[in-house]
């Protein structure tokens, strides 16, 4: 025989229902931000206005949402905002990426790795080894140069030019004859990267060494960081269209989801 359902569980459902109504409410006000009607807020999140409107007064009575007075149009309050903004904060891209990163090395068994855009240039910051006896050898804190790794040209392809200039100027200046010294070359090979969503070089930096490499990104759409897989040529094969790049992308497409990013 079934026991009949307490008041507690019926009540404690009907919280959880009310959080995921509210919350639906404030994903629909971040969605048609900066403001919208009652109206298209209802057709937005497919309920009654009557409903909508009840709940809109309980957000605004604790600050998540807030109505212009002159246009009656509805916007996320202040409280929102101060979540979110924290909820951004603390999206620190090492954190984010490890666990991707890790699984990344178990799929391929080939050394992952992540790096961040630091003072010097690419920096690496974290790094998953491959477990086996032939291995690439990368070391944490090692800053990889912007022309000549398959992760600085991603970071030469992403960030302003005015963050990489100086940089670019150094490594043309070496006096060996560079291909990306040519203004054009250089212009065209960024924006194959952009439009490809990664890079692989053969032996670039190191002989023997293949690498893929494919970009992370912030909320704001900016690049946070690169996802680098590097392996000896003769066991692993950087093809932009193996099955190895795509687990590469599919990779850096979570973190940077998780980062807040929804591309356009």
């Amino acid at each position: 025989m079934e026991k009949p359902r307490s008041i507690s569980d019926s009540t404690g459902k009907q919280k959880v229902r009310s959080a995921e109504v509210g919350t639906d409410i404030l994903k629909a006000l971040a969605e048609l931000s900066p403001a919208t009607s009652l109206s298209r807020l209802a057709e937005h999140v497919q309920m009654p206005a009557s409903k909508v409107h009840r709940y809109l007064q309980a957000l605004i009575a604790s600050g998540f949402a807030e109505q212009n007075s002159a246009t009656n149009h509805y916007g996320l309050g202040r409280e929102a905002l101060r979540v979110g903004l924290a909820a951004l904060g603390s999206m620190d891209v090492l954190k984010v990426a490890t666990l991707p990163l890790a699984e990344l090395r178990d799929e391929l068994n080939e050394t992952c790795f992540l790096a961040v855009w630091g003072n010097q240039g690419a920096t690496v910051v974290h790094i998953e080894p491959a477990v086996r006896a032939v291995t690439v050898v990368t070391q944490l804190g090692s800053v990889l140069p912007l022309l000549s790794s398959s992760t600085g040209l991603v970071f030469n392809a992403y960030l302003p030019q005015r963050e990489t200039l100086d940089l670019r100027q150094q490594e043309l200046a070496t006096g060996s004859p560079h291909a990306l010294a040519d203004e054009q070359v250089h212009d065209a090979l960024a924006e194959q990267i952009r439009q490809r969503g990664l890079h692989h070089v053969h032996g670039l930096l190191m002989p023997g060494v293949d690498a893929l490499s494919a970009p992370v990104f912030d909320a704001t759409g900016k690049i946070a960081a690169v996802l680098t897989v590097v392996g000896p040529t003769s066991l692993f094969h950087a093809d932009e269209h193996g099955p190895a790049a795509q687990r590469l992308l599919a990779a850096s497409s979570a973190v940077s989801w998780r980062m807040g990013y929804q591309p356009q």
